[in-house]
């Protein structure tokens, strides 16, 4: 991997990356460093040729493209009937998502697609049977006023799994799904929420049943499968009242993905006063909690472990106080502080897509 302030020819990136995009991910030890782009990004040729030079011009070598949205909404024509039935796809931002992705994979770029799973007020709004139900009736909402599916549901799962299977049909490289959880402040959505069909299951073990479940078929259409966790599932003994743990999500998926953003860690979390002030402390212990977590598993029950890969901070958090800019030097402790931890792979996460990254 180019170490920060490495001054190579960008061509030698692009070589680097065609190993990424040959689908011989399984025994590629290149690490993969990507950045997120929504699907208007995505969908406009203006922007989008612009984070293509950035990688060209970078040791940034994948894009996370949103396929599914945090409104339910997907962002190509799709071809699953259950998608045109509740019109999920009827304001596409990507015209084509297969030229796309052959434009992206000419460029040698590792193209992931990220899918929205279990908050989707779209899906809910079409099926209120199918989200989480308020014990007092009708369907249950979040602070935000979002609905969020009930993965308890056969027909929920199904449905994402589909949403899934077709992302790595079309040529994904990888299907990354986020929200792949239930709603955070677990005790007070369980004093508020009645499940349906838990048939003596656990909110982790549900999670866990869906992404084995997805990976089959998206392995069979040639792409690998990734989930995005909390940053403290790192270091949690259990699953935090959201169905996610490090061991039911790490034996099932090829990676997994915290978001580790330091902005988003309380006072004093692994004895740092100022979490945002800190980036290179907070990904450092988060990183080093995650190795030893997949170590153990390795150890002592010879699971199958997924690759790291962590999300890290590329905005500032000007809600949080203090706070600070997030530019090229915090992006750069925070690579730093993983590959120091073993960690060799990241993806950066900007709501905008703007980046102050270089290398």
């Amino acid at each position: 991997m180019h170490r920060a302030g490495n001054t190579e020819n960008p061509m030698d990136f692009r070589a680097e990356r065609r190993i990424l995009t040959s689908r011989t991910w399984k025994t590629s030890k290149l690490p993969v460093r990507g950045i997120y782009v929504s699907g208007w990004v995505a969908g406009s040729k203006s922007r989008l040729e612009r984070l293509i030079r950035l990688l060209d011009t970078t040791d940034l070598n994948a894009m996370v493209i949103d396929v599914k949205n945090d409104y339910g909404q997907i962002t190509y024509r799709s071809s699953i009937p259950a998608v045109k039935a509740i019109g999920a796809d009827r304001n596409y931002a990507i015209s084509n998502i297969g030229a796309l992705i052959q434009k992206l994979k000419a460029k040698n770029i590792y193209v992931i697609g990220r899918i929205v799973t279990f908050k989707d007020p779209l899906y809910a709004k079409h099926h209120p049977a199918m989200a989480l139900q308020n014990q007092s009736g009708g369907v249950w909402r979040d602070g935000q006023g979002k609905a969020w599916l009930d993965p308890f549901q056969q027909q929920v799962r199904s449905y994402n799994r589909a949403i899934g299977e077709e992302a790595a049909a079309v040529g994904f490289d990888e299907v990354q799904f986020d929200y792949v959880r239930f709603p955070d402040n677990g005790e007070k959505v369980d004093r508020e929420v009645t499940f349906s069909s838990r048939q003596g299951r656990s909110k982790s073990e549900i999670i866990s049943t869906f992404l084995r479940d997805a990976r089959k078929g998206i392995h069979e259409n040639g792409a690998r499968v990734s989930a995005d966790v909390f940053g403290l599932v790192t270091s949690s003994a259990d699953d935090m009242g959201i169905g996610q743990s490090w061991r039911s999500v790490s034996s099932v998926v090829d990676v997994i993905s915290p978001m580790t953003y330091p902005s988003h860690y309380s006072t004093g979390m692994y004895g740092v006063k100022n979490p945002d002030l800190s980036p290179y402390a907070i990904i450092h212990h988060a990183m080093t909690d995650a190795n030893r977590r997949n170590h153990v598993m390795k150890e002592n029950s010879r699971t199958a472990v997924a690759g790291i890969r962590p999300w890290l901070q590329s905005f500032t958090a000007g809600w949080v106080h203090p706070h600070q800019h997030y530019g090229y030097e915090q992006i750069r402790k925070q690579i730093q502080a993983a590959k120091d931890a073993g960690v060799q792979e990241f993806m950066l996460w900007s709501s905008n897509c703007k980046y102050e990254y270089r290398s």
